[in-house]
């Protein structure tokens, strides 16, 4: 994303509602000359007033068109610099959904000297205008992209400065010591010391401490954001598919009495009140020779160790209470994550024609028991899913769920610990100033007081356009 054409003495224009046929679309101005160009084809429902003469966050109803006719009947929404989303004049044409009138409105705007807005060019006006910090537009995508209550509540809080605030309070301390370390370079030939060491040293374990506190939020900020990764395994045929197909409420997975049939992982997401499940149906897990279901085998184990959760599917009517423990214990050793949680699932209870000899070691292992088939008590699964991602939240603490964030906390830990180890080692003063000078970088990229152009074209090229 070129950011060449960013300029504040120029107006922009783009439709901020979906693309395509709707009840209505809106149409957004924003730039020095929205409210003079707006007016220009606005044709109020009073006689007696002007446009230009309107206060900020004011609608008003008329017709839009030129001289060749009127185009539609709209409203006009006006908002005055600095008071607005973009810090600029805005003005926003609501008009009906057709696509020909959408299309003719901004035809018109443009004829006038108005061009397209770039992807996400009213967000950066609203950053240059200091109106938020760059996490907070970053956060505006990620509001508009949220599909569940967790994602949204992830977004709507660092939106509104939270994040931001823990950062830049980190950065204020950083400041601080940075202050003194600069002072006593000014007076490095005298050797004198501004700066009580052990006072600086207790200040940079305390940083280091917030940092690694915000890192490891990530995990958890990344499942609230993506979607909680749930991997069903088990041997082939004991209804894998069937349970994916339940849990979706769609016929996702082909089903087969055929061992072997599911090759490849196959992935679908669903909401279930509120906190998103991205579930993993995964290949047979058995001793083959053939080729292509071996791969497929080799990808479950990978997907079981993506995964926040693991349900381990088997046949209540055949499996024995041995081959339940040598699988689980089989699947431990694969894991790369010993405590990964592992929910034991007897399917094919419609099956059963009196309880199985192993039903008192099914319930010591919590074991669920459903029907795919009929769809019976898949609600266990769930509730207990559920449980498990209410039992990971954190109240009210600061979640990072950005990676851009997560890699820049990283980079910041990394500057401290030198800084920790230049103290040790005696270094120069000099020296250490630039592992300080770079601690304060990478916090300082977090919310935009240190920016490239590079960084902001990949930041907001990835927004729609009208936003």
């Amino acid at each position: 994303m070129n950011l060449s054409y960013l300029s504040s003495d120029d107006t922009i224009c783009a439709l901020s509602t979906p693309a395509g046929m709707g009840a209505i679309a809106i149409i957004r101005l924003s730039g020095p000359d929205a409210i003079k160009t707006a007016a220009q084809y606005f044709k109020p429902k009073r006689h007696d007033f002007k446009l230009e003469a309107s206060g900020s966050h004011t609608a008003h109803f008329g017709t839009f068109g030129t001289e060749a006719g009127v185009i539609d009947e709209v409203l006009i929404t006006v908002f005055r610099a600095p008071n607005s989303y973009t810090g600029e004049d805005v003005v926003e044409i609501s008009c009906h959904g057709s696509v020909y009138i959408q299309q003719k409105i901004i035809e018109v705007l443009l004829q006038h000297g108005v061009r397209l807005a770039e992807p996400g060019e009213f967000t950066l006006r609203a950053f240059m205008h200091n109106r938020f910090d760059l996490s907070q537009a970053e956060a505006v995508a990620d509001l508009i992209a949220s599909n569940s209550e967790s994602s949204h509540k992830l977004a709507i809080n660092q939106m509104r400065g939270g994040f931001s605030e823990k950062i830049r309070e980190l950065r204020a301390r950083l400041v601080d010591f940075a202050s003194l370390i600069e002072l006593e370079l000014d007076f490095s030939e005298e050797d004198v010391e501004f700066a009580d060491r052990s006072g600086l040293l207790k200040l940079l374990a305390t940083i280091k401490t917030e940092i690694e506190n915000l890192k490891s939020s990530f995990a958890l900020g990344n499942v609230m954001k993506h979607g909680i990764p749930v991997a069903i395994a088990g041997k082939p045929n004991v209804g894998k598919s069937t349970l994916l197909n339940a849990l979706l409420n769609e016929e996702r997975a082909i089903v087969s009495e055929i061992p072997g049939t599911t090759r490849d992982a196959i992935e679908d997401t669903i909401a279930i009140k509120g906190v998103t499940f991205r579930f993993i149906d995964t290949a047979g897990l058995r001793h083959t020779n053939e080729p292509i279901e071996t791969i497929g085998i080799e990808r479950t184990y990978e997907k079981m160790n993506q995964a926040a959760v693991v349900l381990y599917v088997f046949d209540i009517t055949t499996a024995s209470e041995k081959e339940i423990d040598d699988a689980i214990a089989d699947i431990r050793m694969q894991l790369e994550d010993p405590d990964k949680q592992i929910i034991p699932v007897a399917n094919k209870t419609d099956m059963l024609l009196e309880a199985p000899h192993s039903f008192k070691k099914l319930v010591e292992l919590d074991t669920l028991f459903v029907s795919a088939k009929r769809n019976e008590n898949i609600n266990l699964i769930t509730e207990r899913l559920l449980k498990t991602a209410h039992s990971g939240e954190t109240g009210d603490q600061t979640i990072v769920y950005s990676l851009r964030h997560y890699e820049a906390l990283t980079r910041a830990g990394l500057s401290i610990e030198s800084i920790e180890k230049g103290f040790a080692e005696n270094l120069p003063t000099d020296l250490i100033a630039i592992d300080i000078r770079q601690a304060l970088h990478h916090l300082g990229s977090i919310t935009g007081e240190v920016t490239t152009e590079e960084l902001l074209g990949n930041i907001f090229g990835k927004f729609c356009i009208g936003k």
